[in-house]
């Protein structure tokens, strides 16, 4: 059988997108969504996302991690998957899905989508890192020298930590320079680091927030190794955080056709 993919990324997150509104791609096939997303034997991605139809609702996203897993929410994705969608005719100016975490809301501009996410109620604050969920879990530590900092050898003795071991955890290392925050992230599920995530740019925007080293008291700029993304949020005086929005493009890359 013969399926038709699309390829996308953002910010350098890159994904393997099919529509699945006649589903005839075989949502429980982990085996085969890890060999569509091997950079040597497949098509290549750090995920894969099937859109499709879902009952009061613009469609639905399914999101696996490139070890062929069926996942938690990717911001990257997120965006990624509504100008897919967009291209489809299913949205125009705004689009209304569902996702594993819930629903979401997103607005489509030129350039760049906004993406609304879950409102986060408890950030477990340590001395040495915090942990939340913005979708996905994520460890969130602040480090000197990020850019030469060894995130696959730290991230992957953390993600596979005692605590974290079962299941599983995103790791964020942020360092602040100048007017935003330099994000690098170790993805569970890719094992690997990646050259952005959405929901460790979330999670590590409010956390800066929280030290009081965010770009502005609403917002924070945030630098990937794969571009620029903003996150926009109101905070309260709990520490919750209401009105998520991750902002950042989602660029087409190539269309192809691949027999499974």
């Amino acid at each position: 059988m013969n399926i038709v993919f699309t390829k996308y990324q953002g910010t350098g997150n890159d994904f393997i997108i099919i529509d699945n509104r006649d589903m005839k791609f075989n949502r429980d096939n982990n085996a085969l969504v890890a060999k569509l997303c091997d950079r040597r034997f497949g098509i290549g991605g750090d995920g894969l996302m099937l859109l499709q139809s879902k009952i009061g609702y613009d469609f639905e996203m399914v999101y696996y991690n490139s070890d062929g897993n069926e996942s938690s929410m990717c911001g990257n994705g997120g965006r990624c998957i509504v100008e897919f969608a967009r291209t489809l005719g299913l949205v125009k100016s705004k689009a209304h899905f569902l996702a594993s975490d819930g629903e979401h809301e997103a607005q489509v501009n030129t350039g760049y989508i906004s993406l609304k996410m879950n409102n986060v109620s408890k950030v477990e604050m340590n001395g040495a890192f915090a942990y939340l969920n913005t979708g996905s879990p994520h460890y969130v530590a602040f480090v000197n020298d990020v850019k030469n900092y060894k995130v696959f050898e730290e991230g992957k003795k953390i993600r596979n930590s005692e605590r974290f071991m079962a299941r599983g955890t995103n790791v964020n290392f942020v360092e602040k320079e100048l007017k935003e925050l330099f994000v690098r992230t170790y993805e569970r599920g890719v094992e690997d680091e990646t050259y952005s995530c959405g929901t460790g740019v979330t999670a590590a925007a409010l956390v800066a927030s929280l030290k009081n080293v965010s770009t502005a008291l609403d917002y924070c700029d945030v630098k990937t190794l794969g571009g620029n993304l903003k996150v926009k949020f109101n905070k309260h005086e709990d520490n919750s955080f209401t009105d998520i929005w991750l902002e950042g493009p989602a660029t087409f890359v190539f269309k192809g056709e691949i027999n499974i």
